[in-house]
């Protein structure tokens, strides 16, 4: 997979939204106008030099097929999507289902897979008054998708957690639980349970 920054993302994300291809217009519209008339045509240049993008005879832009196999193609699966977005930035569901157009339903049926596989962690995030829930890739989730480029995707195994996974799914599960607006001692009582439900696992 080619690589992609930020900005990258921004861009092709622009088109995607735009029906592939996008004008002046749309970047003065966009929140992409913040970096400024130089630095937006550098990234822009960059983008057409890697064939990300093609300029096109009335000035616009289209998105190119090269660009699209990289997280708008039907032809990557859910999975390896959602790992080649975080590798570029750390997405709320929200974000996810925005960026890469997949419904909410179908990403967290994934999300969980990759997340008691130890591919992505969960954090959650405080956000006007709101818990969000931050996932970001782990080095497992990096050298899984790297491994794609050569062993392809359907060599990729998904299996049970291993108990050292499930501690860090209930440990995960305590330290969202604090960020909650609970009374103390019932905070209190749901990491008992959380405690004791370890000592059931043995693990």
């Amino acid at each position: 997979m080619r690589k992609l920054g930020t900005i990258d993302l921004e861009i092709l994300h622009l088109a995607i939204n735009e029906n592939g291809t996008f004008n002046e217009n749309n970047l003065e519209n966009s929140e992409l106008k913040r970096l400024g008339v130089g630095k937006l045509l550098d990234s822009l240049a960059i983008l057409k030099d890697r064939k990300m993008i093609s300029l096109n005879s009335d000035g616009s832009f289209t998105i190119t097929e090269l660009a699209r196999e990289i997280l708008w193609s039907n032809n990557i699966p859910t999975w390896a999507r959602i790992l080649r977005l975080l590798q570029i930035k750390s997405c709320n569901m929200g974000q996810i289902e925005d960026i890469l157009k997949i419904s909410k339903e179908e990403l967290s049926v994934e999300i969980e897979k990759l997340r008691k596989n130890q591919f992505i962690l969960m954090s959650p995030q405080r956000l006007d008054e709101k818990i969000i829930k931050v996932y970001e890739i782990l080095p497992e989730g990096t050298e899984t998708i790297d491994k794609t480029e050569t062993d392809g995707f359907e060599n990729t195994k998904f299996g049970d957690p291993k108990p050292a996974e499930i501690t860090s799914i209930i440990d995960e599960i305590g330290k969202e639980i604090q960020e909650f607006q609970l009374e103390q001692t019932k905070k209190d009582s749901i990491s008992e349970k959380l405690s004791r439900l370890k000592d059931k696992l043995e693990i």
